[in-house]
């Protein structure tokens, strides 16, 4: 599905200010396309805000240098969020929202989602969607060409960390010939591919390295090698000083391993219950997985969230996966 960007242009015409929001635990495609698109509003005079439901994980902070993206309850409150649209980037469920889900249902502001996710909620907004485009970042780039809005090195940064990101480095199989066109047209406009990589995986922490080799030692290998997975509980956060978005890309570790078609990962959290994330290289289709627990994703990688011990989710979800991905090998 590709986007109306014609309705795209017509609705933001209608508005002076925007609030920009994205998922929980924000990864580089939901900082790098809040931080792009704001700048493209704000180049066609608009009034922007950014505001999350969690903080930038110390990681990423090197996109937001300048520290412009609000944290609902620590530096706005939700009474204060206040605009004529309120646009949802880089998903498209409410529980992918968190504190901010009250916020979007309580608020009279039109709303807005850009995304490129398959699955969706009724968010009560106009969907500008195309679960096609490898990463919400390529999206904003558009929209920027939609509003006849220049590259500039500002908008052009954030975009390529979040394209880079999602697509792996430019590896995954959702890498089309148009997503080297645009990264073209990034670099052109002032983006240093190696800065970028260097600040994201060559900045790693001491409990970072210690909690990935702690995931990596415990991971397990069924069905003849096709299926990985593995954990990480609270205790692991604890005794590596490592912080839950470190775990950010750690299952694509398990997925270098030879003969592997599947991977899974559980990762505790806080107040109890696990995310899990699923990546496949088959046709093993991951958000419909996801799907069964409430989550979403794409057909490559989905995530959801499960509720129980970690035997309870394992218990529950394993076999789930194990009977998927035989029948999707078995044709």
């Amino acid at each position: 599905m590709s986007v109306n960007w014609k309705a795209f242009v017509n609705q933001i015409s209608h508005y002076e200010s925007f609030v920009l929001t994205s998922h929980i635990r924000p990864d580089c495609d939901a900082l790098g396309s809040e931080l792009a698109m704001a700048e493209v509003l704000r180049t066609v005079g608009k009034q922007v805000q950014i505001v999350n439901a969690h903080r930038t994980p110390p990681a990423l902070q090197f996109l937001d240098p300048a520290g412009r993206i609000d944290v609902l309850g620590d530096s706005i409150e939700p009474e204060e969020v206040k605009a004529d649209c309120l646009m949802v980037l880089d998903t498209s469920a409410w529980q992918q929202l968190g504190d901010m889900a009250d916020v979007v249902r309580a608020s009279k502001a039109d709303k807005m989602v850009v995304d490129h996710h398959v699955g969706e909620d009724d968010l009560g907004a106009t969907m500008y969607k195309d679960y096609h485009s490898e990463a919400t970042g390529h999206l904003v780039i558009q929209a920027a060409d939609a509003l006849n809005v220049p590259l500039t090195r500002a908008i052009a940064s954030p975009a390529f960390a979040a394209i880079a990101t999602d697509t792996g480095w430019f590896r995954f199989g959702s890498v089309t010939s148009e997503t080297y066109r645009v990264i073209a047209r990034l670099v052109d406009a002032g983006v240093v591919p190696a800065e970028v990589y260097g600040d994201l995986y060559e900045r790693d922490t001491l409990g970072r390295m210690r909690l990935r080799g702690r995931i990596l030692s415990r991971t397990t290998a069924e069905l003849d090698g096709k299926l990985v997975h593995t954990y990480v509980t609270k205790q692991d956060f604890e005794e590596t000083g490592a912080l839950p978005n470190d775990t950010e890309d750690a299952i694509n570790l398990t997925m270098a391993v030879g003969g592997t078609e599947a991977a899974v990962i559980m990762i505790e959290q806080v107040k109890g219950g696990f995310k899990l994330s699923f990546r496949s290289r088959c046709p093993l289709d991951c958000n419909a997985i996801a799907q069964q627990f409430n989550g979403g994703g794409h057909k490559a990688a989905a995530g959801a969230f499960v509720e129980g011990s970690l035997k309870e989710v394992q218990d529950k979800v394993l076999p789930v996966v194990r009977e998927r991905l035989q029948a999707a090998l078995n044709g």
